[in-house]
């Protein structure tokens, strides 16, 4: 009988160790960047039998077979529909200014979407702003709303949305509403689902969460775009989820959510309402492909506010968002600032920031001050030393979690929208980004990114060279996972 437990023990060893080799080659066949592969070696070799369990789960951008599937017979309607957008008027890539025209051949030839002039882009910049805007915009509709959101928390103004979305489907409008399961669990939990449903609005989980479902996609996967399109006609991103940020996580201890939404009319509307209406298929396998824009006459020819709109995550080019980052950093001559609540960029970006900043680039990162997440809060930490070396300016937001996902290119060129600048955003999780090449816009984001330095405290190198060595040992610690992060 021992005899009989030794062959078992050995073959029990000569399997993990086949498990562990295949998972190993197969993360170098992968050929994703040295420190994601690096840090998941390190975790299925470090720690035992979990390592591997945690790759197989969260190891790849896997969102199932029958969402891949579906997406794949999905690409050829889509990419017809977004072909049309080259033969309407408001395509004018001529007029483009040197930072955009790099960025829309980039997404024309990656994403087969055009920039697009004739917008009209407002930005809302308070909790009470954005969520009476939408709310008027609501009560106005006509035809059709449609609504997805990462997280939607009930209470204070986020029920006074919910009611007018009831209202509007009471009275014959059609609502449909895709909100992330993981994301949107206290919502789910709540009596609005029954609410809404009982008056007639469309409701839909995007990537349920359940145990059975791990043996068949990634776990982790999330739907993190924010999107409101009403009639086709009136479009809503930016980063915030429909909270009210004084009911939202109000006992976290970092302060209220500071978020900004970006309202708009114009050619790019239908494009945003297509993005929420494939995200809508992936989940449903319902195809509700919206009108194409309308060639209007140009009323003002000296104001083209050209928007390039940019989509990314499983079934979108990988990294698409990524290269449109580095290409906006490498291209900057004088002024960079960057928004952002989550900081654990990618080798990459941290090289084009410094990079930036060695070429004589005034460069700005802007970061809460405190953080809702322990683990990006060291990890970021970690990359102060060489970016506060090269003479990078990172200031710490003290008015709240600041939760605003913005990039300025020399007060010309900006990216706004759903994007952290994470591996997680940057390559798992569905996301949205506009690339605004409006100058009268940007200049009211610079504004705004300036009242948020305003409000924070600049990291003094020589303060910071003097942190205890249980922080410098625990950034350390973090930094081995930042690229998991």
């Amino acid at each position: 009988m021992d005899h009989v437990y030794e062959v078992l023990t050995l073959l029990s060893v000569l399997a993990y160790w086949i498990i562990i080799a295949a998972i190993t080659a197969r993360i170098v066949i992968k050929r994703r960047s040295i420190g994601v592969s690096f840090a998941w070696m390190m975790v299925i070799y470090v720690i035992p039998v979990v390592g591997i369990i945690a790759y197989l789960l969260f190891g790849e951008q896997n969102i199932g077979r029958t969402r891949a599937v579906r997406a794949q017979n999905m690409y050829r309607p889509y990419a017809e529909w977004f072909s049309h957008l080259f033969d309407i008027r408001q395509y004018q890539p001529g007029t483009l200014s040197h930072h955009a025209q790099s960025i829309g051949l980039l997404c024309e030839n990656r994403l087969g979407i055009p920039p697009l002039a004739d917008n009209d882009l407002q930005l809302l910049s308070s909790p009470e702003q954005i969520l009476n805007s939408m709310i008027k915009d609501i009560d106005n509709a006509k035809q059709a709303i449609h609504l997805e959101f990462y997280i939607w928390h009930p209470g204070g103004m986020a029920d006074s949305v919910a009611q007018a979305l009831v209202q509007a489907a009471q009275r014959g409008i059609t609502v449909r509403l895709l909100l992330d399961a993981a994301g949107s669990h206290q919502f789910f939990r709540s009596e609005w689902p029954g609410k809404m449903q009982s008056a007639g609005i469309t409701l839909a989980r995007a990537l349920k969460v359940s145990p059975l479902r791990v043996l068949f996609r990634r776990m982790d996967l999330r739907m993190h775009r924010k999107i409101v399109i009403i009639d086709n006609s009136i479009g809503y991103t930016g980063s915030m989820n429909l909270v009210d940020p004084s009911c939202f996580k109000a006992n976290s201890g970092v302060g209220e959510w500071i978020d900004v939404m970006i309202r708009i009319t114009g050619t790019c509307v239908p494009l945003l309402d297509v993005i929420q209406s494939w995200d809508w298929e992936v989940e449903t396998d319902q195809r509700f492909l919206p009108e194409k824009p309308i060639c209007k006459p140009h009323h003002s020819p000296e104001k083209l506010d050209t928007v390039q709109v940019i989509p990314s995550g499983p079934g979108m080019p990988e990294e698409i968002i990524h290269e449109v980052l580095l290409q906006s950093l490498y291209q900057a001559k004088h002024k960079i600032v960057i928004t952002t609540p989550y900081f654990v960029p990618s080798e990459n970006l941290q090289v084009a920031l410094i990079a930036a900043a060695h070429r004589g680039v005034c460069v700005n990162i802007i970061i809460p001050n405190k953080n809702d997440s322990v683990m990006v809060e060291w990890a970021s930490r970690s990359f102060f030393t060489e970016l506060l070396q090269a003479g990078v300016n990172i200031h710490r937001f003290k008015g709240g979690l600041l939760h605003t996902k913005s990039v300025v290119i020399d007060e010309t060129f900006s990216l706004i929208g759903t994007v952290n600048l994470d591996m997680r955003s940057l390559w798992l999780n569905f996301e949205l980004t506009l690339a605004v090449d409006d100058l009268s816009f940007t200049r009211e984001l610079t504004q705004l990114q300036q009242e948020y330095m305003d409000n924070s405290s600049l990291v003094d190198y020589s303060l910071w060279q003097k942190r205890s060595v249980y922080k410098r040992v625990t950034e350390q610690f973090f930094y081995l996972f930042s690229p998991l992060l």
